[in-house]
């Protein structure tokens, strides 16, 4: 209950050098003496970065919590895809109950490969394998796909054994929160760091970098493939919930939609639904794409609305200039 208290309001504490903050920073001054010793090892070689025989580019951020990563892997896999590219994805494959590489397939459950992978694999088709070291996934995934001429890693920006040859990094509009290190503030590592590509979802208060457009579809899915549209659960309420590491965000976007929220359920960032109520509904139910295929199993008839992030056209520009420079290998 404490982990579950944590991971939904220390988000809130990080938007200010508060006093509980304040209380972390010593904690915070430890974790920044790791980094750097950690970084200083694999900059003078004694820690090796694997080199994987494709192009690697790595989609993170560096602050704790979801800015819209997975969402960007999608739209980065289709838009190689329509460059001709054949693009593969690896993960580490986050909540999952299983530990070994694997790669994962249509019927796949997220308790095996976790829900991200599941999600990336069922919207682009494209080979997505997991594991916890990137590099020895890189592989197994280019060892089964040998036709595969790209990999992008969904998250990773700190997973420094894995070289990349560029780094996409996404910030939501929380920016860098208070600026402070884990746990006193958000940043995984110091800001700023020099990164290939930029990409706000939200308002860009850092300057600099692209801007992205993060909305809902205008419908939604339920467990026996049946799609409703939005607009017509207008003026009736409606229930909501999220496993993720902002919820209220996906609970504004709904409201943005023109729909009345009766409940909204905020719940820890990949949470399992094992223990879910079969109940009957006794409103609908919205929930985003990643929840869906964990809570289906105990509520079919709950509604899964995509989202869809849209970048600028300049940041595709962009991107297509950076990878088509890359040396073939």
């Amino acid at each position: 209950m404490l982990n579950s208290w944590l991971l939904l309001h220390l988000p809130k504490v990080w938007q200010s050098r508060n006093g509980f903050a304040r209380l972390l920073v010593p904690l915070s001054v430890f974790y920044a003496v790791l980094i750097s010793i950690r970084q200083g090892l694999y900059r003078r070689g004694w820690f090796q970065s694997v080199r994987l025989p494709v192009p690697v580019v790595v989609v993170g951020n560096v602050v704790a919590g979801g800015a819209g990563k997975t969402p960007l892997t999608m739209a980065m896999v289709q838009h190689l895809l329509a460059q001709g590219w054949h693009p593969g994805v690896v993960s580490r494959g986050h909540g999952r109950q299983t530990q070994e590489t694997r790669a994962v397939f249509p019927n796949s459950t997220a308790a095996e490969v976790g829900d991200e992978p599941l999600l990336i694999h069922q919207k682009t088709g494209v080979p997505v394998w997991v594991g916890p070291k990137r590099a020895d996934v890189g592989l197994a995934l280019l060892q089964a796909h040998p036709e595969t001429d790209i990999l992008i890693c969904d998250d990773g920006l700190q997973h420094w054994a894995l070289a990349r040859d560029l780094e996409v990094c996404v910030m939501d509009e929380r920016g860098i929160g208070n600026g402070w290190l884990l746990p006193a503030g958000p940043l995984r590592e110091a800001w700023p760091r020099k990164v290939d590509l930029l990409l706000h979802t939200g308002i860009n208060e850092l300057g600099g970098g692209f801007q992205a457009q993060r909305q809902l579809a205008d419908w939604a899915v339920d467990g026996h493939g049946q799609q409703v549209a939005l607009d017509s659960l207008k003026g009736q309420a409606v229930d909501a919930l999220a496993g993720l590491a902002r919820p209220e965000g996906f609970f504004n976007l709904l409201r943005d939609k023109g729909l009345t929220l009766h409940q909204t359920t905020p719940l820890p960032d990949h949470f399992d639904f094992a223990a879910w109520s079969k109940a009957p509904l006794q409103h609908p139910l919205l929930c985003t794409e990643k929840d869906a295929a964990k809570l289906w199993r105990h509520q079919p008839l709950a509604l899964a609305v995509p989202l869809e992030l849209t970048p600028e056209r300049a940041f595709w520009s962009a991107l297509d200039q950076l990878v088509g420079a890359l040396p073939k290998r």
